[in-house]
């Protein structure tokens, strides 16, 4: 199993993230460099959230000699997408782990509660067996973020970390209070949430930037 992270919120602060995400807040940013830099920026998110991740010794045949070395433990994870902008962050994440299995957690935000409403899913049958990575660009509220993994624990999943982008104090504190061991990887924290729920400062609704919807 996975270990989870004793703080369980870890902010990277590599330099290249920090600078891609800088970039991707810029209002001036056009939809094909904010996908880029979205796209790169999830292969750091992706080497920090799969840091503790169980190796084992297999033997293995050189051009020159036999020896043991190590290989990944167990089954291969399951990357989950809260649709539609957790698809920018699985995108760059299955760049790195090209085998890992793939699920999709539909959800929409009601403008007026802020509640997460689920539209869809789709999900390996065989979770209980599996580490997920959960993705969403952003995590504001925490509704949704809690939604899935609501889901996730339901169906078992062995154990379960939650990557994002920008993440404000609120929906940390959402989340935590009710899966306070569920780990949190983000590329920020940052101030707070406005009065309609979005982040500050935020770098905008990271599905129609990404998208080019608005």
């Amino acid at each position: 199993m996975m270990p989870q992270s004793k703080a369980c919120l870890t902010v990277v602060a590599h330099p290249l993230v920090q600078h891609k995400l800088s970039l991707m807040r810029d209002r001036n940013t056009s939809t094909a460099e904010f996908r880029r830099l979205l796209r790169e920026i999830s292969l750091l998110l992706a080497y920090e959230a799969t840091r503790a991740l169980p190796l084992e010794d297999t033997e293995i045949e050189t051009p020159l000699e036999s020896g043991a070395f190590p290989l990944l433990a167990g089954k291969k994870l399951c990357l989950v997408s809260i649709l539609r902008a957790g698809n920018g962050i699985l995108d760059g994440m299955l760049d790195l782990m090209p085998s890992a299995r793939v699920g999709h957690i539909g959800i929409y935000r009601e403008p007026r509660t802020l509640q997460a409403v689920e539209y869809y899913l789709k999900l390996p049958d065989d979770l209980p067996g599996r580490d997920v990575i959960l993705v969403d660009p952003m995590l504001a509220t925490g509704n949704s973020a809690v939604a899935a993994i609501s889901r996730l624990v339901e169906l078992k999943a062995r154990s379960i970390r939650f990557v994002c982008l920008v993440a404000a104090p609120e929906g940390i504190e959402h989340l935590h209070r009710i899966f306070p061991n569920v780990a949190v990887v983000a590329a920020a924290l940052d101030r707070c949430l406005d009065g309609h729920g979005y982040i500050l400062p935020g770098l905008g609704d990271a599905g129609d930037r990404l998208f080019g919807t608005k």
